[in-house]
C-alpha cells in the first residue's frame, strides 16, 4: 500500500505560483484607472464653473476700464477740428496726427504740463502721508473701549461720509477772506488764490476727508488681533511704546498697505478738490486731471485724451511699483514664491518615500 505525500500548504505572504515571499505590509495594489480620468474631468468642470462666475466680472471690468483706456488711446492719435495747414479749409473732422499731441505735451506745453505733474505728485505725496500718520492714531482711538466710544467713531467718519463737492464747499467758506481760519490766525490771507497758501488749503481739505478713510481699514485690522499677543508683551515687560512698533504695527501692516495703496491711486487721479475750493487754471493747485479736464473744455479732445493716457500710465506704474515692492504683504501666504511651494512639495514626497 504506497502513501502519497501532500506537500505543505504555501506561508500566507508568499506567491503560489513562482514560490516566492513577500514582504508583509509592502504590495501596492494598482492605482484604478479610471481614477485620473475622473480627477480631470473634476478639474476641468471647475475651471469651467470658475471662469462662468468670474465671467460677469470680467465684462463689466471690460466696459467700465478697458474700453474707454483704448478709445481714450486712439482719441489721443487725432487733432482738434480746424484750419488744415496743408489745404487751407476748415476740417469738419479731427484730422490723424500721431504721436504729435504726446509731442506737444513734452514739447510745446511741456511747462504746463510739468507744473501740473509736479503738483500731482506733492499733493499725493504730502496728503498720504499725513493721512497715514493721522488714520493710525484715528484708528487706535477707536479701538479703545470707553464711554461714548460710538459717538467718536461716527464723528470721526462723518468727514468721509461728506461728498467731495460738499467738503470744497465747506472749506471754501472757512478760507474765504473774512471766514473762520483767517479769524483763528489773525491774519488777513488769500487763500483761494495763487501762491503755497492754496497748496496749503488743498492739503488741509483733503487730510480732513480722507484721513478717517485709512482709520476706518486699519481698525479693521487691529479688531483682529488676539488680545492674548498684547498680553503676552506685557508680561514680557514691554513697554506700550514697544507694544506698538513690534505688535501692533506688524500685525497691522497688510491692511494699513491696502489703504495706502487705494489713497496714492485715488489721490493722484485728484480733481474736485482742488476745482471747487481755489478754482480752475489756478498754476499753484493745477493737476494732471484738471489739465485734461481743461482741454476736453475747449474741444481739444486729443491733447485730452493724451493727458489722460499720460495720467493712467503714472497711476498705473505707481500701483505696479507698489504691489512689486510689497506684494507679499499685500497677497499673503498665497503669494509665497513659487520656489518656495516646489520645495515643500519635494519634502513632501521625500518623507511619503522614506
Amino acid at each position: 500500500m504506497s502513501h502519497t505525500r501532500v506537500p505543505p500548504p504555501p506561508p500566507p505572504d508568499a506567491d503560489v505560483v513562482t514560490g516566492t515571499r513577500t514582504m508583509p505590509g509592502r504590495a501596492e495594489r494598482p492605482a484604478p484607472r479610471g481614477r485620473k480620468r475622473t480627477s480631470v474631468r473634476a478639474t476641468s468642470g471647475t475651471a469651467r464653473m470658475a471662469a462662468l462666475l468670474v465671467s460677469p466680472t470680467l465684462l463689466v471690468l471690460s466696459i467700465v476700464v478697458l474700453y474707454p483706456t483704448v478709445m481714450a488711446l486712439h482719441e489721443s492719435l487725432f487733432g482738434p477740428k480746424g484750419l488744415d495747414p496743408e489745404t487751407g479749409f476748415i476740417s469738419e473732422t479731427e484730422p490723424f496726427v500721431g504721436l504729435q499731441n504726446y509731442a506737444d505735451i513734452f514739447g510745446e506745453a511741456g511747462e504746463r504740463f510739468w507744473n501740473a505733474f509736479w503738483n500731482t505728485t506733492f499733493f499725493t505725496v504730502v496728503t498720504v502721508t499725513l493721512e497715514t500718520v493721522i488714520g493710525v492714531a484715528m484708528a487706535l482711538i477707536m479701538h479703545k473701549a470707553f464711554r461714548g466710544r460710538g459717538f467718536v467713531r461716527a464723528g470721526i467718519l462723518i468727514p468721509w461720509a461728506v461728498p467731495t463737492a460738499i467738503s470744497g464747499l465747506l472749506w471754501r467758506w472757512i478760507f474765504n477772506s473774512d471766514g473762520v481760519a483767517n479769524t483763528l490766525l489773525g491774519r488777513q490771507i488769500l487763500w483761494t488764490s495763487e501762491g503755497f497758501q492754496a497748496k496749503i488749503a488743498v492739503i488741509v481739505a483733503e487730510v480732513w476727508k480722507t484721513a478717517p478713510f485709512i482709520g476706518l481699514l486699519v481698525l479693521a485690522g487691529l479688531q483682529v488681533i488676539p488680545k492674548e499677543v498684547y498680553e503676552a508683551a506685557r508680561i514680557d515687560g514691554a513697554s506700550r511704546a514697544r507694544r506698538f512698533w513690534h505688535v501692533t504695527l506688524p500685525l497691522v501692516k497688510p491692511a494699513l498697505l491696502v489703504a495706502v495703496l487705494f489713497r496714492c491711486m485715488d489721490a493722484l487721479r485728484m480733481f474736485d478738490l482742488p476745482y471747487i475750493l481755489i478754482g480752475a487754471q489756478k498754476n499753484s493747485v493745477e493737476t494732471l486731471s484738471m489739465l485734461a479736464q481743461n482741454e476736453a473744455s475747449n474741444v481739444r479732445f486729443g491733447p485730452a485724451s493724451a493727458y489722460a493716457v499720460i495720467l493712467f500710465i503714472y497711476v498705473f506704474l505707481i500701483a505696479l511699483a507698489f504691489v512689486r515692492l510689497l506684494g507679499t504683504d499685500l497677497v499673503g501666504d498665497t503669494g509665497a514664491p513659487a520656489r518656495s511651494r516646489r520645495f515643500g512639495r519635494r519634502r513632501k514626497s521625500a518623507e511619503v518615500t522614506a
